[in-house]
C-alpha cells in the first residue's frame, strides 16, 4: 500500500470523525452555538481547551523554530504556557463569573459604551484573522506534502472541511470535535517523538533523550553532539543564545500576555458550569497541553540532528544530489525546500555562510512533518504525524472563526445594531458571518508574512497589545472610564500595527514593506513578533491618563467592578 493510501485512509477517517460529532452536536440555540449551553465539564473542556489552543503553530512550527534557532525559540515554550498562568489567575474566573457570551460584551458592559464595544470586536477580529493566517499555512503546507497536492488546493480542502464542522455545530460541536482532534494530535505528535528518541538515545521519554547519551556507543550526550555538529559548519551552538537577551524577553512577555487576551481561548471558559470550574478548567488545560509542550524541544533538536546526519553522514562527505532520500524529492516539490548546486560539485552542502550554502531554503514549518520520513518510520506514523497535524490547524482555526462570528452576530448586530433580532436569525447571522471569516482568511493565508508559529506571534502581539489591557483595566481598576478604554485599545492596536506593517508589508500584501525586517532596521533590536509588551504600554498609559482628565465612570459600574472580584454574584444595576 502507498504512502499516499495510507494518508488518505487516515486523514478520511479523523475528518469523518469530525464531521459525523459536528453533525450529532450540532448547535440548536444562540446559547449553544456561542457557548456550548455553559454544560462542558471542566475536564473535556480542558481537553477541548488544549487542542484550541495548540494550533499549527504549536504542532508544526514551534518544533520546527527550535530545531532551526535552538536556546533562542524556548520563548515558545515559556511564552506560551506562562500566559495560561496568568488567564488562570487574572482573567480566566472573573470573565466567567461576569457570565456574558463573548469578551466585547464583557468590554461594551463595563465600560458602559457600544463603542468600546464596537473598537473591541474590531480588535478582536484583526487579531483572530491574522492568527487564522497561520492555521491555514499549515493546512496548506500539510495538504501539499502528503496529497501531492498544490498549497492553495490544500487551503481550499481545509477551508471547506472547517466550513462544514464549524459552521454547523457552533462551539457545541467545536467543543466536542477538538476533544477528538485533541486526542488524535496528541499521539501523533508522541508516537514519533518516542520511536525516534529511543533510535538516537535508547531513551522511549523524548523529555529524557534530549538530555541523555547518544545511542551509538560514542559516549557522548545527544546535545553535545548536536552542538558540534552545528559548530563545525559554521552554525552558532544549539544551547546557546543567539539573539539578544532584550528582544527574547519581549517576545517572552509578548506570547504570555497575548495568551491571556485571545478571545477564542477566553471564550472556552464561558463555556463550563461555575466560576470555579473556570479555574480548574484552565489547570487541565495546562496539563493536556505540557503533554506536547515538553515534548517539543526534544522532536526540533532531534529534527534537526537527523536532517544534517542525512545531509552529510556521520560528519563525513556530504551526499550526492542524485543520492538524494525520497523525503527531499517529495518537499522539493512543494517549493518547501529547495537545493541549489552553486560549486557545481553534485553535492548537497549545509552550511551557515549564505554564499557557500546551498540549502537556499528549509521552510521551518517542513521539520515536524518530515521529521518522521527522515528517520525511516511506519508509513502510518508518518500518515498519523499527517493527521494530528491538521486536526491541531482545523481546531484552531474552528475557535478563532467561532471568535470572529460572535463578535460579528452577538456584539454588533444583535448587540448594538439590531437588538430585537431573533434568536434564529442571529444564529443564521452568525453562520455566514463565519463563512466569510473562512474565505477572508484562506484568502490572506495564500500569502502569509511568515512561518506559522510567527504569523501567530504576530496575533498574540495584537491581542496583547489591545483586548488585554483592557480586560486587566475593567477588571482591577473602577476608575478607568469608556474614553480611557477606548483610546487605549486605539492607540496599543494601532502602534503595534503600524510596526507590524513597516516590516511585513502593509496588510501582509508582499512587495509594500517600508523596511527589511533584519535586525539592524528593528526599533532598539524590537522584532515585530516581539513587539506586542511596547503596544500594551501604551494602552495602559494611555487609557490611564484620558481617564484621569476625564470623568469617572458611573457609581454602579465602579460597584460591578468591586462586586466580580468577590465570591457571590455580580449585581448589575
Amino acid at each position: 500500500m502507498s504512502q499516499q493510501t495510507v494518508n488518505w485512509l487516515v486523514v478520511g477517517s479523523t475528518f469523518a470523525l469530525y464531521l459525523w460529532i459536528a453533525v450529532r452536536a450540532r448547535a440548536g440555540t444562540t446559547g449553544e452555538f456561542y457557548v456550548s449551553g455553559k454544560g462542558v465539564h471542566p475536564v473535556l473542556n480542558g481537553m477541548a481547551t488544549g487542542a484550541d489552543w495548540m494550533s499549527a503553530a504549536s504542532f508544526i512550527s514551534m518544533a520546527g523554530m527550535i530545531a532551526m534557532k535552538g536556546y533562542d525559540a524556548s520563548v515558545f515554550v515559556m511564552g506560551w504556557t506562562g500566559g495560561y498562568c496568568l488567564l488562570a489567575m487574572l482573567l480566566a474566573p472573573y470573565l466567567r463569573k461576569y457570565g456574558k457570551f463573548t469578551v466585547p460584551a464583557f468590554i461594551g458592559d463595563r465600560y458602559y459604551s457600544d463603542a468600546a464595544r464596537i473598537v473591541a470586536v474590531i480588535c478582536l477580529i484583526i487579531a483572530s484573522l491574522t492568527y487564522v493566517i497561520g492555521q491555514m499555512k499549515g493546512i496548506g503546507v500539510t495538504f501539499s506534502r502528503f496529497f501531492e497536492m498544490s498549497y492553495e488546493w490544500g487551503l481550499v480542502v481545509g477551508m471547506i472541511i472547517v466550513f462544514v464542522y464549524a459552521v454547523w455545530g457552533g462551539m457545541k460541536g467545536i467543543t466536542y470535535t477538538q476533544i477528538a482532534q485533541y486526542c488524535v494530535l496528541i499521539f501523533a505528535y508522541t508516537v514519533p517523538a518516542v520511536f525516534i528518541s529511543l533510535q538516537l538515545t535508547g531513551n522511549p521519554l523524548p523529555q529524557l533523550g534530549l538530555g541523555g547519551q547518544m545511542n551509538d556507543g560514542s559516549g557522548l550526550y545527544f546535545l553535545d553532539k548536536l552542538n558540534t555538529t552545528l559548530h563545525d559548519l559554521g552554525f552558532g551552538e544549539y544551547t546557546a543564545r543567539q539573539g539578544s537577551m532584550q528582544n527574547i524577553f519581549l517576545y517572552t512577555l509578548c506570547l504570555m500576555i497575548g495568551t491571556a487576551g485571545l478571545p477564542h481561548v477566553i471564550t472556552r471558559f464561558f463555556t463550563v458550569p461555575k466560576v470555579r470550574d473556570a479555574r480548574s478548567s484552565v489547570g487541565w488545560s495546562l496539563v493536556f497541553i505540557a503533554a506536547l509542550y515538553t515534548t517539543a524541544p526534544a522532536v526540533g533538536a532531534m529534527a534537526r540532528f537527523n536532517l544534517m546526519e542525512t545531509i552529510r553522514p556521520n560528519g563525513g562527505e556530504w551526499i550526492k544530489y542524485e543520492d538524494r532520500p525520497e523525503w527531499f524529492k517529495k518537499w522539493e516539490a512543494t517549493k518547501l525546500l529547495e537545493f541549489k548546486d552553486k560549486n557545481g560539485d553534485g553535492r548537497i552542502q549545509y552550511l551557515k555562510d549564505a554564499e557557500k550554502n546551498e540549502m537556499v531554503k528549509v521552510d521551518n514549518d517542513i521539520m515536524v512533518l518530515a521529521n518522521p520520513e527522515i528517520a525511516h518510520l511506519s508509513p502510518w506514523v508518518i500518515a498519523l504525524v499527517a493527521a494530528g497535524a491538521i486536526a491541531a490547524a482545523l481546531s484552531t482555526a474552528a475557535g478563532l472563526l467561532l471568535a470572529i462570528s460572535s463578535s460579528i452576530s452577538h456584539d454588533l448586530l444583535k448587540g448594538i445594531f439590531a437588538k430585537n433580532m431573533s434568536d434564529k436569525n442571529e444564529l443564521l447571522a452568525g453562520r455566514i458571518a463565519m463563512a466569510g471569516a473562512i474565505v477572508l482568511s484562506g484568502y490572506f493565508g495564500l500569502n502569509p508574512p511568515g512561518f506559522a508559529a510567527q504569523v501567530v506571534a504576530l496575533a498574540f502581539g495584537l491581542a496583547a497589545s489591545s483586548i488585554f489591557p483592557a480586560l486587566m483595566l475593567g477588571i482591577f481598576f473602577k476608575r478607568i472610564n469608556k474614553a480611557g478604554a477606548i483610546a487605549g485599545m486605539l492607540s496599543g492596536i494601532g502602534v503595534t500595527l503600524v510596526y507590524i506593517f513597516w516590516f511585513k508589508g502593509w496588510f501582509f500584501m508582499p512587495g509594500t514593506e517600508m523596511a527589511k525586517d533584519v535586525a539592524d532596521n528593528w526599533l532598539f533590536g524590537i522584532s515585530p513578533e516581539a513587539f506586542g509588551p511596547i503596544g500594551a504600554l501604551v494602552n495602559f498609559i494611555v487609557a490611564y491618563a484620558v481617564s484621569s482628565i476625564t470623568p469617572p465612570p458611573p457609581e454602579h459600574i465602579q460597584h460591578l467592578v468591586e462586586d466580580i472580584r468577590v465570591p457571590g454574584t455580580v449585581k448589575r444595576k
